[in-house]
This record gives structure tokens, sequence and C-alpha cells, in this order.
């Protein structure tokens, strides 16, 4: 028996629904040294089609980074005036220096049906959580602190007092994984695990039934 035309209709626009881009926010988040920038890093080798949001900072450049792609590097002067303007979605001062993620780029990846991961540190991704209740946040940690501090040595990037300044922070940091929605053991010479493992939380989020749009 042939159904009412509105109720094909309704069949109709349930199909388009469920087929349409289902854009996620992914905060990921640690302690220094734990491989946030490696796993982002190892998600674009994968071409995974999200887009990544570069986040500003008054930190200089360190010698293996480039501007735009892993921080935009400005002045204190630029950082002030995107505050001013209120261009960041949110912003923190991470070890002496500032750091904070851009509106615009947020907005048009999202308008576009592009999943958006944002790197961000732990105190960030408290503030993000206010601002986006369904901001999806993964909180990346090393399977140890010896781990933690052989990676942090490795990178050369600080003399011995920031070291411990670093890994002091990071014994902080390790006990608020609970504030966040997902936990992924980031341990060495596994990247490809911690990727899966990240992707497939993206996946399972944006299969949510009551999956809703991000505002911001």
């Amino acid at each position: 028996m042939t159904q009412p035309a509105e109720s094909d209709s309704e069949i109709t626009a349930l199909y388009d629904s469920l087929n349409a881009p289902r854009p996620v926010l992914v905060v990921i988040s640690g302690p220094s040294g734990v491989g946030k920038d490696a796993t982002i890093q190892a998600m674009q080798h994968r071409h995974t089609p999200f887009h990544f949001v570069v986040t500003a900072t008054t930190r200089p450049r360190r010698h293996n980074e480039t501007d735009g792609v892993d921080y935009h590097f400005i002045s204190m002067g630029e950082f002030a005036e995107m505050i001013d303007n209120g261009e960041l979605l949110e912003y923190a001062i991470v070890y002496g220096d500032y750091k904070g993620i851009p509106k615009k780029h947020v907005r048009e990846a999202l308008a576009s049906g592009q999943d958006v991961i944002m790197r961000i540190d732990v105190q960030g991704a408290a503030t993000i959580r206010k601002l986006i209740p369904n901001v999806i946040t993964i909180f990346l940690t090393a399977e140890s602190e010896d781990e933690l501090v052989r990676r942090l040595h490795e990178r050369k990037t600080e003399d011995d007092e920031k070291l411990k300044m670093r890994v002091a922070t990071a014994r902080q940091e390790l006990k608020r994984f609970t504030e966040f929605d997902y936990v992924v053991v980031n341990r060495g010479n596994e990247l490809d695990e911690t990727v899966n493992c990240v992707l497939s939380i993206i996946a399972a989020e944006k299969s949510r039934v009551k999956w809703a749009p991000v505002e911001i």
C-alpha cells in the first residue's frame, strides 16, 4: 500500500539529515611532551579530512617550527589587538607567553562541514568547555613520568630550570584528566595506535543520535 506523500517527504528529509555533514569540534590537550603535535601531524599525513586551527602565540619560534603551520608567531602588541577586537575564542598565559585560538578560522571550517581540531593546553581546554558544551575533549598523556621527562629532554628546547617547571606542571595537569571526555595514552613507538584511537573517538562522536551542531 502506498504511503501518504507527506510520509515520503519525511523519510526523504530524514535520509537527507543522516547524510548531511556532521562536523565536530575536537580539543586535543595534555601536558608538554605527550605528543600532541606528533599525533596531529600523523593524522594530517593520513590525509584525514579535518581543519587544524593554528594557535596564535607570542612565544619565540623554535628552529624546527614554521610560522602559520605550527603557530602564528605574533608580537605582544598584535596579540593585544586581537584581544581588544574580540578575535580570540580563548587565550591564556602559558609558561610566560600568550596563546590564543582565532575565532574566524573555527567558524569558517565548521560552516564548510569540516571537522575542527584544536591543540590547547589544559587550562585553555577548561575555558573552551565552558564556552562550547558539545566540544569533544581528548586528554593525551605519556605512559609514565619517566617517559615524559625523556621526551622533554630529547626536544632540547629548554634549560634545566624550565624543564623542571614543565615536569612539575605536567604532574598537576595529569590530575585533571577526569575533566575530559576521553583519555588516550600515547605510548612510545605506538603513534599509529594513538592516531587510530583518536580517529575512532571522532567517528563515534559524529555518529551520535543526539549530535548537535557546534555554535560559536
